[in-house]
């Protein structure tokens, strides 16, 4: 090593780094499911399905890589799949969304979150998260320079606390964006039309904008539909709308989303999207294309799908000590563990895990300051049902 020498490459190993992220650890969901696995527990923690994806999008990426488009996808996402991600919006939301200039293909929701952020937030901007919040909001807040600011929703049943959110917009004048999950990880809650109103109402005359992650939208249950900020137009113009081809088409590892923002919004986004990612996946891209437009009739049932998977599930958990609460969007099944143990949640879940075989998701860490003696931890129920029995029959020993 003649550029260092021995005891300088020793010095650079032993060195302390001061870290940019001192309150963050390992994620928890890659801490359970790293204990799942070395325990040989079931996995009802870490939210991904356990079953295929749809065949046809499995047929149309090997397909697409015979044909030889497997090089660079352009920055902003192949014309055909943002075309059919303009013409899907059009007929469930009833908005018009520009392919060319409001729509970009995204390695992942995760990616986008990153990219928002980064392009809007400025150091000292105080960026609004609704606790529980999802754990990739507050790191990219940090890397951008801004303060996140912390409102709990609503304990009981996770709807805004509009008295707690406005006095937060208002206390200081520095709200530069606010980030909103509808369906919502980790409870299943979602927003309704009103809620949407009265938050367009709480935001018209001001310059916040809005980070609207809707990666659940195809997973409403009950009768409702998801609604979108894409429905409100004065929050269409100041938001980032993500969503993620993973969670609908049941192939989270292969990190395609998209994001859509107005015009103004998106060139600034695609400036940081070209210096993280700059392009995505191709193969799936095209695949992903034909899928939207083929077969519709997937993200058009899915709900349904998934209602019945939650229905069954919580039929199940009638038999354990544990007490489900209610779910209206996601694949997120909350559950009381009180009757179970008084354990605090992260010590609760490490002992189901490793003393029952059953990983769940502890919620303490999706809160800056979770509500005191809250016991709740979240399963995932978007598994066959061979893993959804295993997981059930193990809940019900605890």
């Amino acid at each position: 090593l003649p550029l260092f020498g021995k005891r300088a490459l020793t010095t650079l190993r032993t060195m302390d780094l001061e870290t940019r992220f001192p309150g963050i650890g390992t994620s928890i969901f890659t801490v359970m499911s790293e204990l799942a696995r070395t325990t040989g527990a079931v996995n009802l923690g870490q939210g991904f399905p356990d079953f295929a994806p749809p065949a046809p999008l499995v047929e149309g990426v090997a397909r697409a890589m015979a044909r030889g488009q497997n090089q660079y996808a352009p920055m902003h996402g192949i014309q055909p799949l943002r075309e059919a991600v303009a013409e899907k919006v059009a007929a469930w939301h009833g908005a018009q969304v520009c392919p060319d200039t409001e729509v970009t293909v995204t390695s992942g929701a995760s990616e986008g979150i990153l990219d928002a952020v980064l392009a809007v937030v400025r150091p000292g901007d105080e960026v609004i998260l609704l606790d529980p919040a999802y754990d990739a909001y507050g790191p990219a807040v940090t890397l951008a320079g801004g303060h996140a600011v912390h409102v709990p929703l609503d304990p009981e049943d996770f709807r805004v606390d509009w008295a707690g959110l406005e006095a937060a917009i208002s206390s200081s004048g520095r709200t530069r964006l606010l980030v909103l999950n509808t369906p919502h990880n980790p409870s299943g809650a979602i927003w309704r039309a009103e809620d949407m109103a009265r938050l367009d109402g709480l935001l018209r005359g001001t310059d916040i904008l809005v980070l609207s992650d809707e990666v659940y939208e195809h997973m409403v249950f009950d009768g409702a539909s998801h609604e979108s900020v894409l429905r409100t137009p004065g929050l269409a113009e100041r938001s980032f709308v993500l969503s993620s081809f993973g969670k609908t088409y049941h192939c989270t590892g292969w990190k395609v989303g998209t994001c859509i923002a107005p015009a103004s919004l998106t060139r600034e986004f695609r400036k940081v999207h070209q210096c993280n990612t700059f392009s995505t996946f191709t193969p799936a891209q095209w695949a992903l294309a034909e899928m939207i437009r083929a077969h519709p009739e997937h993200h058009e049932g899915l709900g349904a799908f998934l209602e019945a998977r939650r229905d069954r599930f919580a039929a199940g958990l009638a038999s354990t000590r544990f007490r489900p609460l209610p779910v209206a969007g996601a694949y997120f099944q909350l559950v009381d563990y009180s009757q179970v143990s008084d354990l605090p949640d992260l010590a609760f879940a490490r002992w189901l895990c490793t003393e029952k075989g059953v990983a769940t998701i502890p919620l303490s860490p999706f809160y800056a300051e979770p509500p005191e003696g809250q016991r709740l931890v979240r399963l995932c129920f978007a598994k066959d049902d061979e893993t959804l029995e295993a997981g059930l029959a193990r809940l019900a020993e605890a």
